[in-house]
């Protein structure tokens, strides 16, 4: 008996459906309403180069974004390249032959096992990471990790050092207080986060366990530029500047990240430990935060965030294919200094408060001169389709995030815009 063709059945057998060509005007999208008697508005749009990404379906739409996308410029969960997503999108129902989709398959089943095994060797291969230091592909976010690292790496009465230099490192700081004994010997606050510390100047003290810093401050927008060498290890949270950049991993005991900046969905967090940390947790440390649990079942003791890791596994494919992460820096290191140059070339109109030489190249934070402007500024760059360009809301003003995956010509899109409303506005 033949099988009933329904509507969702269709779909499922067209997963380019979205490339018909549609009778609906979008014109509306580059057109705004003109303030009289403002001078007359311009509609918004720039031209980036393409890059090839091998293996990946359609690979210059990561660089030539679909008409029907939005530059996203969140914090997190933040864009994702569109490469990646189309090759998602095409194994979605039926993952290589298998039959399932990624999300049905059994975490210890042999299908997965070469997807969890492929993502971390991938991984291995990007940071270059040394064979004496494990990989764990965890769940609970980075803020999980604020409290196990120090029951896995303390004695409750244990000294631990904590480099504060903004929100996410004041909050591993607080958290840390219910299992050791963390000691802040930096703080910016006083400063408004604005500012990394000279190393020299570091008093650590002298029976520290580990030394904690955030290696990229998402809200505040500073970032090491390069790491101290501690009398005892170095513990960096990467989670908004993970696989941005080469990384010593050598330098590091542990290196921690959220995966949805960079590399993937939100519900993956990647941890890099070297093994000798590995098996002296506390006893009150629950079974989900003791990394040894973890390493000895290779990420699998529980139902892991598969999808996501499978997701994450095809952005690592994916900065392989782009070169690795020297090349991948060289592309953000352009994209921020557009940015940081429109601000700083704007007479005022637009201000970044981070000091210059350890300003993010992952998320710029901007004020406007005018503070009553902030909300139409954003208004209008959502009718142009930039969103999410809003700061933070313990900061305010406007936060661009240019993680990875947003393309050159995102960038030169919001600059375009910046130029155009000041010459409305200023």
């Amino acid at each position: 008996m033949a099988a009933t063709t329904s509507p969702t059945s269709f779909l499922l057998q067209n997963p380019h459906r979205h490339h018909v060509k549609s009778s609906i005007s979008t014109s509306h999208f580059n057109t705004l309403p003109l303030p009289s008697p403002s001078p007359k508005r311009i509609s918004i749009s720039c031209v980036a180069s393409t890059a090839t990404s091998v293996g990946i379906q359609n690979p210059s739409s990561s660089q030539n974004p679909s008409h029907d996308r939005v530059f996203n410029f969140a914090a997190g969960p933040a864009t994702l390249p569109e490469t990646v997503l189309r090759k998602a999108e095409s194994e979605l129902f039926n993952w290589r032959g298998s039959g399932m989709s990624v999300m049905e398959m059994s975490h210890r089943g042999k299908d997965f096992t070469s997807i969890i095994q492929k993502a971390e060797s991938d991984l291995r291969s990007l940071l270059d990471i040394p064979s004496d230091y494990a990989v764990l592909f965890l769940q609970g976010g980075a803020t999980t990790q604020f409290a196990a690292i120090p029951l896995n790496l303390c004695k409750p009465d244990d000294t631990v050092d904590y480099v504060v230099t903004g929100s996410w490192s004041d909050k591993a700081f607080k958290e840390a207080q219910k299992y050791c004994k963390p000691k802040v010997i930096w703080s910016g606050k006083s400063e408004k986060y604005t500012k990394i510390p000279a190393f020299e100047g570091l008093e650590q003290s002298p029976n520290a366990k580990y030394m904690h810093i955030c290696a990229n401050e998402t809200i505040h927008g500073v970032e090491f530029k390069n790491y101290p060498n501690p009398k005892s290890l170095l513990v960096a949270d990467m989670s908004s500047n993970f696989c941005s950049k080469p990384v010593d991993v050598s330098k590091f005991g542990i290196i921690y990240a959220g995966a949805q900046k960079n590399v993937g969905p939100s519900g993956v967090t990647i941890v890099i430990i070297r093994k000798d940390l590995i098996g002296g947790a506390q006893e009150i440390t629950p079974v989900m935060l003791d990394y040894k649990i973890h390493h000895e079942n290779s990420s699998l003791y529980n139902t892991p965030p598969c999808y996501g890791i499978y997701m994450c596994g095809l952005v690592f494919e994916d900065l392989l294919a782009q070169g690795g992460l020297k090349e991948v820096e060289k592309k953000n290191k352009k994209k921020a200094e557009i940015l940081y140059e429109a601000i700083n070339q704007s007479n005022g109109f637009y201000r970044c408060p981070v000091e210059p030489s350890v300003r993010s190249l992952m998320n710029v934070p901007f004020t406007l001169e005018k503070a009553e402007l902030e909300g139409e500024f954003v208004k209008e760059a959502a009718k142009e389709k930039m969103v999410q360009l809003k700061g933070h809301r313990s900061v305010g003003g406007m936060r661009a995030s240019i993680y990875n995956a947003m393309p050159l010509a995102g960038v030169e899109k919001l600059v375009a815009f910046m130029k155009e409303f000041q010459g409305r506005h200023a």
